[in-house]
């Protein structure tokens, strides 16, 4: 009962500021071109802020475990491509395809990796590991898939031309810079000052009220009906089958306890809502990738605890 409520209280409030977003929409109060607007601030200001933030903080040197790092890139590597090879092959719609790829993989593990850890052990442990060797390769592999998955930029174009667009659109996309900001100031172990720290923990902090504000001001439930099959295939991956596949890997490799949970979140944690915001901003509707952050969220709230119950009761778990 307390994992239930753990979960419930980290992720349902996330989907109820959705909901309030979609109320505020259709009353009126939030317009189109406030969802616009915040979700090129989102795109374009707080998510880089928020990439240089992160990928600053975390400890590359404290306990490093080369293999549990391994393990995450792999995963995320493996599911990534296994998805979007099978999405392109038998997804008859192929302008949802990046959407669909994005929201089946694409984790809130940064945020929720942290908070569920803390909850349990007391602190971090494991999860700046966990995200070391995952969440830089979700956003790099999620420009890449959404940039080549771009319906109106494959149109139209030759193969060369659709190539340099595509290096153009990755080399300059602002997530990607982020990344490699973020990360070359904790290589070089260059001091932030604190003006600055602050100030770029302030913009991360408005990235996802934002993002779930616009999601649900511009939430299309028409639109997002008739994709229902997608969403909860790509629910289904992104909650149960990933972690079916892959945490009982984890565990005859040998990763307990705090490991494993870090795992837990890495692959059944919801979609992100970041993921909506760089979907709109790079040539794509957007309705799959809001739906699948609205129902992965509701979702795993459950999925979330009963994984968690689940390893906790064969042992793999300590309190």
């Amino acid at each position: 009962m307390e994992n239930l409520l753990f979960s419930l209280n980290s992720t349902l409030p996330v989907f109820f500021v959705m909901v309030v977003g979609y109320i505020l929409g259709r009353m009126g109060f939030i317009r189109e071109e406030f969802c616009k607007g915040a979700d090129k601030l989102v795109f374009k200001v707080t998510l880089p802020a928020m990439m240089i933030h992160d990928m600053y903080k975390i400890d590359l040197e404290h306990d490093f475990d080369m293999k549990y790092v391994g393990y995450c890139f792999a995963v995320t590597l493996i599911m990534i491509v296994v998805i979007w090879i099978l999405a392109k092959l038998f997804m008859r719609d192929k302008s949802i395809v990046g959407e669909f790829v994005q929201g089946s993989y694409r984790s809130s593990a940064a945020v929720l990796g942290s908070a569920f850890l803390i909850n349990i052990y007391g602190s971090t442990g494991m999860a700046p590991l966990m995200i070391i060797g995952s969440v830089p390769l979700f956003n790099a592999m999620a420009v890449v898939i959404l940039t080549l998955e771009n319906p109106e930029q494959r149109s139209g174009l030759s193969g060369g031309a659709l190539a340099h667009k595509t290096l153009v659109g990755i080399v300059t996309n602002p997530i990607i810079l982020g990344i490699l900001i973020g990360t070359l100031w904790n290589v070089i172990k260059l001091p932030m000052p604190v003006m600055i720290e602050k100030t770029l923990s302030s913009l991360s902090g408005l990235t996802t009220p934002l993002a779930l504000i616009s999601i649900g001001a511009a939430f299309e439930g028409a639109q997002a009906i008739k994709l229902l099959k997608p969403t909860i295939i790509a629910t289904s991956l992104k909650l149960v089958v990933l972690a079916a596949i892959f945490l009982p890997i984890a565990v005859w490799l040998g990763f307990t306890d705090q490991k494993l949970v870090a795992l837990i979140i890495m692959l059944g944690s919801p979609s992100t809502a970041s993921g909506y915001v760089m979907a709109k901003n790079m040539g794509h509707r957007g309705v799959l990738a809001a739906s699948c952050v609205a129902l992965t969220t509701f979702l795993s709230a459950f999925t979330l605890t009963f994984w968690l119950w689940l390893f906790k009761a064969l042992g793999y778990i300590g309190g």
